[in-house]
């Protein structure tokens, strides 16, 4: 008897390069995000019976207003049930104040998911029970907006006692050994070292913590965050992260074992586990969308610039087979030959 699947998950993010007042005006709707993600979510539901979620950042909201969201879920129909929550404020908007609809600021103060930067998950098992804690995306929250993260990969690492130990060596106590809390929290140590850097060195300059703040976000090396975090990371993963204030990253493993593609324009960036997903939700042709250089994350950052940039040099190439074989499509133009 075949083994049970438990090691391939989905991602899929997207990155509005635009105000939301530009989609509500060539598109008719400012859920044009929302729609998308949850298409590429739907596309992609091969990839997450055991569960889903999404996450939200919503940028250049002001202090005391959300700017963070997410759900998860472990219904049988986990996506049709995260977007029916997700929806309900904007249905009741619909239902008794349509003309808001039209109002963008208002319905990015009172529908929690309507952001620019946007990330769903579909999980299938690779370490712990089929439950709800175990959905991504995770959360590590903190008052100050550049340290605030969300995670969510596709990965199996081989190595989480090792990882697991090193956060202890350096005095921390996670909570659980779990490998997505793992590495969360080895991710967040040199997040949080990143933010103590900036902000000692600009505070000798002379600048207040409050003007320190939008400094950081400005600054912060994530690619620096991503080879410190993943020096010890054996296997294959892909990660993706958003931060508080806007930036986002997916990072590939160096034996490209974990796929990720992404297109870019100037509307919009988008990264998924599959290529033809992207092709037929936006309508582009093959060869605009991009594979992430194994080794290599792509890295979008707040003010709208996308680059790839290498992490750790890339190793041997091997693709997972049961990535090939299971989630492949006839319509992918990459298999016909």
């Amino acid at each position: 008897m075949s083994d049970a699947l438990h090691h391939e998950c989905g991602i899929a993010l997207v990155r509005l390069l635009k105000p939301l007042d530009f989609y509500l005006e060539k598109y008719g709707t400012a859920l044009y995000g929302l729609n998308k993600l949850s298409l590429l979510m739907e596309k992609q539901h091969n990839r997450g019976q055991d569960g889903a979620g999404v996450a939200c950042i919503k940028l250049d909201m002001q202090p005391g207003e959300k700017y963070i969201s997410r759900y998860r879920s472990i219904e049988k129909n986990a996506i049709a049930d995260i977007f029916g929550v997700i929806n309900d404020p904007i249905r009741e908007i619909q239902k008794n104040n349509p003309e808001k609809l039209n109002d963008v600021s208002f319905l990015k103060k009172h529908a929690d998911f309507m952001g620019e930067l946007l990330l769903g998950h579909l999980r299938y098992g690779t370490f712990g029970g089929n439950n709800f804690e175990t959905c991504h995306p995770f959360l590590r929250q903190n008052n100050w907006m550049t340290r605030n993260l969300v995670v969510a990969g596709n990965f199996n690492l081989t190595n989480v006692e090792e990882l697991f130990n090193d956060l202890v060596s350096i005095g921390q106590h996670p909570r659980e050994k779990a490998d997505t809390v793992t590495v969360m929290e080895n991710i967040g140590h040199w997040l949080d070292e990143e933010n103590d850097l900036l902000y000692y060195r600009y505070k000798q300059d002379g600048y207040s913590k409050k003007d320190i703040s939008p400094i950081i976000a400005e600054k912060i090396d994530i690619g620096n965050i991503l080879r410190r975090s993943s020096k010890l990371w054996d296997g294959g993963y892909i990660m993706a992260g958003l931060l508080g204030h806007g930036d986002a990253f997916v990072l590939r493993d160096p034996s490209g074992i974990r796929p990720a593609w992404y297109y870019a324009d100037d509307e919009v960036v988008v990264v998924t586990s599959e290529r033809p997903q992207i092709q037929t939700a936006f309508n582009v042709p093959f060869e605009s969308i991009k594979e992430i250089t194994p080794g290599s994350a792509l890295i979008i950052k707040k003010n709208g610039k996308v680059y790839e940039e290498m992490i750790r040099e890339p190793l041997e190439r091997k693709s997972c087979s049961f990535e090939r074989i299971y989630f492949s499509r006839g319509s992918d133009k990459r298999y016909l030959s």
